[in-house]
């Protein structure tokens, strides 16, 4: 049987521990994907006047809109071509976040 020094059992366990970025880079996807948004819908999803708030909708809505967009069901300016772009995890990642948002 092989015996491990200290030394070794701590760098096998820094090497299996994931990286702190890794875990942050994750819980961070919605609001990265969601900054294009901005240009229209306003920082956060909040927006002016004359184009839709994001923030504080329903998640499920948000979805469904994407997803309406992204199939042709619901017809659009510009929306229908950026939802094509988004992935449906991409796009449930981005609804989880605009909808965690306030609208103030």
């Amino acid at each position: 049987m092989t015996r491990l020094t200290p030394a070794a059992v701590f760098a096998l366990a820094i090497a299996l521990t994931p990286p702190a970025h890794a875990q942050s880079e994750d819980s961070r996807a919605g609001r990265n994907l969601a900054a294009a948004c901005a240009n229209c819908h306003g920082t956060n999803g909040v927006s002016q006047p004359g184009m839709p708030t994001l923030a504080a909708r329903e998640r499920s809505y948000l979805v469904q809109q994407m997803q309406d967009f992204k199939a042709g069901r619901r017809p659009a300016t510009i929306m229908h071509q950026i939802a094509k772009g988004y992935t449906d995890e991409q796009i449930e990642a981005i609804a989880a976040y605009l909808s965690a948002q306030k609208a103030r």
